[in-house]
């Protein structure tokens, strides 16, 4: 009995996940997946239906043909940088390093003025490690308290910062799903950009609420971290790989590369639940120049201080103004 109910539950749960991948990936016309998902369904019950009524094992079989045959469609869906992209993720950010020097190529510093009005700019930069001198996280909220795009910018003096941030790299015509993101229905892409880009876009355009964190890591982590960057990004411009909404995003892609860079790093659910990272941060200790995550929180929220700020010169400066850990002259 206990057999048969395991194996109920298996075939439950091949079933439920083989409607959504149909339905998300198969390349059909809607009315053709519909009728895939019919015969999919059927065939389900009918493996269902064997385990209690012997006489149906041999229409229940049917259901294994099928899964072997899904999972064969599923492991051939492959990852590409070759497809329709939208605009901001036309270009793979990818980069140099030269010693202590570093060219990062195909930085975005689009001048947005609403989400379809912009002017696209993709430029080369180069960055003196040895000038980096802060690291800064940014998070972005849109709606649920609980996620929040996390993006991570490296400072390298007089108001020059750069971005990084882990993107779904959407083609024409794509809608952002969570769901989707369990399905391979987009690429994975690491894009460097400026402040006045990446963030201001957030608050600016798409009215998303800001937050900035100054994370106090020793100098050599700091450059460790901005390479783990450079090294995720030219390894997906080599070789493209999916987006998935638990196992590479924004958040965890982030976690990956710092605990190559910081042994021992802790698991934590805020790895995953990205709207709650002040907490975890204040808990490492990372963050410094106020006494509770609260006051991070406060003073750490530009949203206001950005929108008063329309233009793109002095953005930087403007959205740090009373951010913990950060002085006015380091800034």
């Amino acid at each position: 009995m206990t057999a048969t109910l395991l194996l109920g539950v298996i075939i439950t749960l091949f079933a439920s996940w083989g409607c959504l991948a149909l339905w998300l990936r198969a390349a059909a016309p809607p009315r053709a997946r519909a009728a895939l998902l019919v015969v999919w369904m059927v065939l389900a019950l009918a493996a269902l239906a064997s385990l209690i009524w012997p006489a149906w094992r041999p229409a229940g079989s049917g259901f294994g043909v099928a899964v072997l045959a899904l999972l064969l469609w599923w492991h051939r869906i492959r990852p590409s940088n070759d497809r329709e992209w939208i605009p901001e993720v036309a270009r793979q950010t990818y980069g140099d390093v030269d010693g202590d020097i570093v060219t990062l190529h195909n930085v975005r510093n689009f001048d947005w003025r609403t989400r379809t009005d912009f002017t696209p700019h993709w430029e080369t930069r180069r960055y003196a490690l040895h000038e980096l001198a802060s690291v800064d996280v940014a998070l972005s909220y849109w709606g649920r308290p609980a996620i929040a795009h996390a993006l991570v910018s490296f400072g390298f003096g007089h108001d020059n910062f750069v971005v990084f941030s882990v993107e779904i790299r959407r083609k024409e015509g794509d809608r952002f799903s969570e769901i989707g993101g369990f399905f391979k229905q987009y690429e994975l892409s690491v894009i460097a950009s400026t402040e006045e880009d990446s963030l201001r876009v957030r608050t600016n355009v798409r009215g998303e609420d800001g937050y900035l964190y100054r994370i106090q890591l020793p100098h050599d982590k700091a450059q460790s971290l901005f390479l783990a960057y450079v090294n995720r990004a030219n390894a997906l411009r080599d070789t493209p790989r999916f987006y998935h909404t638990v196992t590479a995003n924004c958040t965890t892609i982030v976690f990956q590369m710092a605990r190559r860079i910081v042994p021992g790093l802790p698991l934590d659910y805020r790895q995953l639940v990205s709207g709650y990272l002040p907490e975890y941060l204040f808990e490492l200790h990372a963050l410094q120049g106020a006494d509770n995550a609260a006051e991070y929180r406060r003073r750490g929220r530009y949203t206001d201080r950005a929108r008063a700020h329309p233009t793109s010169a002095g953005f930087s400066r403007a959205i740090r103004e009373g951010v913990p850990g950060i002085s006015a002259e380091a800034s």
